[in-house]
């Protein structure tokens, strides 16, 4: 007998369907899977056949048991296979009464007792298999809520394989579950604990902060230890625009096939905030691997990348950015498969000024030689600056202002203006068909058309360019800033102090183009 139902591959940040076939017939036992299975995969059989004794499913007969993975030149990976190759082995061996089971598809990992376990990249699979029409898809208790919020399709959780063969023959009532996604979203929308007017000082660290999320810019903070540059970081997810569906979506699905929902992990209802250590890998960094998995700069996909010690970081890790940075992916090339994950995230990175890190402070003396500071900030190259809109310094806060009880706006008043902010882009550049969210995002020939520079910007702009020695592709990021300076001011054309502000915001490009800071 010949049976079948379907699961899932992932590839990149994408799943396809997998079609599942179990042929048996009567003979001497064996038990054989085919089409390019991994050794996780080989190991299903005895995970297969023991959990199916332990759940009362045993056979007096011995048959030939063939599984075939397809499409075959696909490579199969993971235990997420374990629950449809049961169900089509019980339907192939006349246990199973259900005759449209290639209706379904099935997703989880089998325990010898018959437990199933939660896997990684459920979101994405159930995705899949709405777009290739299947009626129901099964899965693993803990792993419901990611399932859930995926429209047009039932998601029944099981939590051993003796429920889910009951619900397939019609023994057993499961309810599916949904999940409202929008409502999850906005139950989250503007829970942070977090709060900017909890910083002293800072006025325009916190105006450059401001431009920055408004434009999803990218940006550097270059100060002396302790003078609040990773508090002032970590108070920019309290600035985000809330999420949307369509996005939360986007990063749920990446952060499934990483693994971060396995085990009851909630659906991402709010932007990524990520900080790794300055140890990490480049493969950490960007992603990739034997089985290439997404890395930090995916994981933080329509939020935050956050690096502090930025210069501490190795220099090959820092360059593997590049690509990100500009094309908002990383893809990925391998003998067999080529994985594209999205990597739309804006960098906000931390660093002294030098190795004692006391250079240009008023209160301590540095101990540095020009050569060692010189040194010290060319640890970023040329290439990773160019990408980085925004370099601010971020001074020691003077006494009397951290003994002062009088607070800043707090996130709540600035996060309106960055709302409001980036409606406008929204509004300009989906209006014009483009598919960019931010400046930021824009192409430069969309930035051309909505950047009316003022007679006296024109003129400002062209001495900055000269003075700094600006490459073009900082040209172009000094045009993005200045446009968010004026969406933020609410005009419509950009003004000669929008490209003054915007200049002033270019710190490490001063003294002639060499990279001083002071």
């Amino acid at each position: 007998m010949l049976a079948r139902c379907f699961s899932g591959a992932i590839c990149g940040a994408m799943a396809f369907p997998v079609e599942i076939e179990v042929y048996s017939s009567r003979g001497t036992s064996s038990f054989a899977i085919v089409g390019l299975p991994d050794a996780a995969v080989k190991e299903s059989k005895d995970r297969v056949t023991t959990a199916l004794k332990n759940s009362g499913f045993r056979s007096k007969d011995e048959f030939a048991i063939t599984v075939n993975l397809a499409p075959a030149d696909l490579r199969k990976e993971g235990p997420i296979y374990d629950l449809p190759i049961a169900a089509c082995l019980l339907g192939a061996t006349g246990r199973l009464r259900n005759e449209h089971l290639e209706e379904y598809a099935m997703i989880g990992e089998l325990s010898l007792s018959g437990r199933i376990r939660p896997v990684r990249g459920v979101l994405p699979i159930v995705m899949a298999m709405k777009e290739a029409g299947k009626k129901a898809v099964i899965v693993p208790v803990e792993n419901i809520l990611e399932a859930s919020v995926v429209e047009g399709i039932d998601a029944i959780p099981v939590g051993t394989l003796r429920e889910a063969i009951d619900w397939l023959n019609g023994e057993r009532e499961i309810a599916p579950v949904k999940t409202d996604m929008a409502a999850l979203v906005e139950a989250e929308a503007v829970s942070c604990i977090d709060d900017m007017a909890d910083v002293k000082g800072q006025a325009m660290a916190k105006r450059a902060i401001e431009v920055a999320v408004a434009g999803g810019h990218n940006m550097l903070m270059i100060g002396p230890p302790g003078s609040g540059k990773t508090m002032l970081a970590r108070r920019i997810p309290s600035l985000l625009p809330p999420i949307s569906v369509e996005e939360a979506l986007e990063v749920s699905r990446i952060h499934s096939i990483a693994g971060r929902e396995k085990g009851g992990g909630r659906f991402m209802t709010k932007r990524p905030f990520r900080a790794p250590h300055h140890t990490v890998s480049s493969i950490g960094l960007l992603g990739g691997g034997a089985r290439p998995m997404p890395g930090e700069v995916s994981l933080a996909h329509r939020g935050v990348l956050f690096l502090d010690e930025f210069v501490e970081f190795p220099r090959y890790a820092l360059e593997t950015l590049r690509q990100p940075l500009e094309d908002g992916r990383v893809c990925m090339s391998r003998a067999m498969s080529t994985c594209d994950y999205p990597s739309r995230f804006m960098l906000v990175a931390a660093m002294n000024p030098c190795p004692c890190g006391w250079y240009g402070d008023e209160t301590r003396q540095c101990r540095c030689s020009q050569s060692q500071i010189l040194k010290y900030q060319r640890r970023i190259s040329g290439p990773i600056l160019d990408r980085i809109d925004i370099h601010v310094a971020v001074n020691a806060v003077p006494l009397h202002e951290l003994e002062s009880a009088e607070r800043g706006e707090s996130s709540e008043v600035i996060r309106a203006r960055i709302i409001r902010a980036r409606r406008i882009q929204a509004c300009r550049y989906t209006g014009a068909g483009g598919t960019a969210k931010t400046n930021a995002e824009a192409r430069s020939a969309e930035l051309r058309d909505v950047c009316r520079l003022s007679s006296a910007a024109v003129a400002r702009i062209r001495r900055t360019v000269q003075e700094l020695n600006l490459s073009a592709r900082s040209y172009d990021r000094l045009l993005r800033v200045a446009r968010t300076i004026a969406d933020l001011d609410g005009r419509d054309g950009v003004d000669d102090d929008c490209v003054l502000e915007a200049a002033a915001y270019r710190q490490l490009d001063r003294e002639g183009g060499t990279r001083y800071f002071a």
